[in-house]
């Protein structure tokens, strides 16, 4: 196939995930993690790296994108989840998702393949998991075999849609501390990423408030990788998280659904926008081989070209 026809990304909702930090025996969370996820669902007056204040405008398109504020909306809560302790414990993953009368969720519209799509990242975005847990129709309890790799707290987003034809498609979200000792991880921006012998190469910029096309190459040895085989309904699946709250970007897909048996490669491209200027971690999805590998990146957003801060000589204009 030819890779420019057929480029399709499953497209993620807009989370924002906010939780207080409470300690575990054996666990230390960096008081600016704590800061942040104290300050509720408000969006920061200033975006992260010294980046301007929103306009009222830009602030209001963002609060539009986002979605899954919080573990209850329109009706549905998740419950507080079940998994091990601590690290290194195998145990199981549960939870459920219930109505506004409590009653545990048993139907579900299918979207991109899957009844319900979990994400599970560590709050300096590390440990990221995409992963499909198993309904027990009887409960309405989601569960999968689990063990955390390493010690912190998590977010875990619940993203899925109840059964019915005016059902809202929901991203609820939950934090979950694990015991251990915690080494906080500081993202640094690239664009290369190596996984399980793949190089992928992303091109493109993040802008706040506009939508900005991004496109990631795979290569293998050096050679151009042509047998990318759907995954979720798409060629590729893509995260992108808001440093410090997690907020996920709007992705917008790029190409039609692949038929079945099609192939693509070597580039997926996509359109994402930023709520606000930050720094942003991605995730790649994609499967060769029947294999679903994943490549992360980090992008810092800039502000839009008519938001700069104010200089010294302005603000001394202004008598301050």
């Amino acid at each position: 196939m030819n890779a420019g026809a057929r480029l399709a990304l499953y497209g993620a909702g807009v989370v924002v995930a906010f939780g207080a930090a409470f300690g575990l025996a054996q666990v230390v969370i960096p008081p600016s993690v704590v800061t942040e996820w104290t300050k509720g669902t408000e969006m920061e007056e200033h975006g992260a790296h010294g980046a301007a204040a929103p306009t009222e405008d830009a602030a209001s398109a963002a609060a539009d994108t986002l979605k899954g504020l919080s573990l209850s909306l329109e009706g549905y809560a998740l419950s507080p989840v079940e998994a091990p302790a601590g690290a290194d414990e195998p145990g199981e993953l549960s939870f459920q998702i219930r109505d506004a009368h409590g009653t545990p969720v048993t139907e579900y519209t299918t979207a991109h393949d899957k009844d319900l799509h979990l994400i599970v990242v560590r709050s300096d975005g590390s440990q990221f998991r995409h992963v499909h847990p198993t309904l027990d129709e009887a409960t309405g309890t989601w569960s999968l075999p689990w063990e955390w790799d390493a010690a912190g707290t998590y977010r875990v987003f619940a993203d899925f849609t109840p059964a019915g034809a005016d059902a809202p498609s929901l991203t609820l979200t939950q934090t979950v501390q694990v015991a251990g000792e915690f080494t906080p991880v500081t993202p640094e921006p690239t664009q290369v990423a190596e996984v399980d012998g793949f190089t992928v190469s992303l091109d493109g910029a993040l802008e706040a408030g506009s939508a900005s096309d991004l496109t990631f190459t795979l290569t293998k040895d050096g050679t151009p990788v042509t047998g990318l085989e759907p995954y979720l309904g798409a060629f590729g699946h893509l995260v992108a998280l808001r440093e410090g709250d997690l907020a996920y970007l709007h992705v917008h897909a790029a190409g039609d659904e692949p038929e079945a048996g099609e192939t693509s490669g070597p580039e997926i491209a996509f359109a994402a926008e930023a709520p606000t200027a930050g720094r942003y971690l991605l995730y790649l999805d994609f499967q060769v081989d029947g294999t679903v590998h994943t490549a992360e990146f980090v992008l810092d957003a800039a502000a839009p070209a008519g938001d700069a801060p104010a200089s010294d000589d302005d603000a001394h204009d202004d008598g301050h």
